[in-house]
């Protein structure tokens, strides 16, 4: 069985955006609260990680995954993350900041929550307006940075 690289956010932080990168594809964005799996990634709803009920779902998820990606949105730096949460996985968690472009002075305090939910960096710090970060990300985990 393949491993994929499971994609955690809040909602809105470009979790299906970054799948289609990810997975080389062009999938229309829309909300929902399927687990989608690509043929990298397994996209989840932000709903799981704002729900506190439903971390048994990402856990469970988690445990067919290669990596977790945990994302903070730089633009809306909420922390819907607990302390420590990273230690629940198995697998490598990365920490990937998402929309550095918008505020780019949120960085200092990402970075506080990646440390506080237990993400070791290095950090991504990426924009998928304009691809900042995301061949240095693609490399990473796929190998492959175009």
């Amino acid at each position: 069985m393949k491993k994929r690289i499971m994609i955690v956010g809040p909602t809105q932080a470009g979790k299906s955006s970054l799948a289609n990168i990810l997975n080389d594809t062009s999938r229309p964005l829309k909300k929902t609260q399927d687990v989608i799996y690509g043929r990298n990634t397994i996209d989840t709803p932000g709903s799981y990680i704002e729900n506190p009920s439903m971390y048994k779902y990402l856990i469970a998820t988690a445990q067919t995954a290669s990596h977790v990606l945990l994302l903070i949105d730089s633009s809306r730096p909420v922390e819907v993350y607990p302390p420590g949460f990273a230690k629940t996985f198995t697998c490598p968690v990365i920490g990937v900041m998402t929309k550095i472009d918008l505020e780019p002075e949120n960085a200092p305090l990402c970075t506080q929550q990646m440390q506080s939910i237990g993400v070791s960096g290095p950090y991504f710090r990426i924009s998928l307006t304009d691809n900042t970060g995301v061949g240095e990300l693609k490399e990473h985990l796929l190998g492959t940075s175009n």
